[in-house]
């Protein structure tokens, strides 16, 4: 089947209007979780291609102008960025630093009139050591005038992240109905069990049930994606795989979940294979791509 599908993947220009209106399809089905996820650095690349940093600065810009198509709620949209060093480089950008291969970044978020706030409160000391945690609460951020919420790529400190968005989630959205928009939160690594559960109980996809696990109380956002995943909807989605059969994965909501075959330049060719229903990224791999590439 050619790729000519209405729902396929589009060049660099048009991937966050597509983006845009599969959100905006999937809130208007009152979905209370939409994720939005492509690659940040270029739509061929996978995750890791680039540098963490500078992925995540690519993505701020991306977020920026995914955010143009919400404009007329940007008064009671609030965007929660990772920690308030990313929020504060979204407001004031930052310097280049070749030691630290991080690139110069112009301030992209100086003029929001988004409302913003952050997940995590890092402390430059304790940072240092891969201590992140501290007595601060985003749900305080959110005032009585929200009514969406998007979280920015929360990927680089999961285990915090993740678990501050449960909170949101909990503690204030679900009583209020009010939708929160994933946005790069790189969240296959979840699905996928990248997090194991004994090490990752607040966030792995099930708890871990050996006798040396975590006890509950301890560690009350276990239920993320247990809880989270089945009243998601995945609104835009491209995962590319690479190697002898290069493909992509490819979701816009509300069409169907299609793999894609790529050329040697990269481009879409055709249609291989579509479901209603989200594959696991090792089902792509081991068992749908081997079957349909011919």
């Amino acid at each position: 089947t050619a790729a000519t599908n209405r729902h396929q993947q589009q060049p660099p220009t048009a991937t966050n209007r597509q983006a845009q209106e599969a959100a905006k399809a999937a809130l208007k089905d009152g979905a209370p979780m939409v994720e939005v996820e492509f690659p940040s650095t270029s739509l061929s690349a996978v995750s890791g291609d680039g540098e963490g940093q500078n992925e995540m600065n690519a993505s701020m810009g991306f977020l920026r102008q995914f955010l143009t198509g919400f404009r007329s709620r940007a008064a009671t949209t609030r965007v929660f960025f990772p920690d308030n060093v990313e929020l504060a480089v979204a407001q004031r950008g930052q310097t280049e630093d070749p030691a630290a291969g991080r690139k110069p970044l112009e301030p992209q978020f100086a003029d929001a009139t988004f409302q913003l706030g952050y997940l995590t409160q890092q402390n430059a000391a304790w940072a240092m050591f891969g201590f992140y945690k501290s007595g601060f609460d985003p749900v305080q951020m959110i005032k009585d005038t929200d009514d969406l919420l998007v979280i920015a790529y929360p990927s680089f400190n999961p285990r915090e992240e993740l678990s501050a968005v449960y909170e949101l989630h909990d503690k204030v959205a679900r009583a209020r109905g009010m939708p929160i928009i994933m946005f790069n939160g790189e969240l296959d690594r979840v699905r996928g069990g990248y997090y194991a559960s004994l090490f990752f109980p607040e966030i792995a996809k099930d708890r871990c049930a050996c006798a040396h696990a975590p006890s509950p109380s301890h560690f009350p956002l276990h239920q993320f994606g247990r809880e989270l995943f089945p009243t998601m909807i995945t609104a835009y989605y491209i995962h590319n795989f690479k190697g002898t059969r290069p493909a992509t994965l490819f979701r816009c909501y509300p069409g169907p979940w299609q793999l894609l075959r790529r050329d040697r330049q990269g481009n879409v060719a055709d249609v291989l294979w579509s479901s209603e229903k989200m594959p696991s990224l090792k089902e792509v791999a081991l068992e749908i791509l081997p079957a349909v590439w011919r």
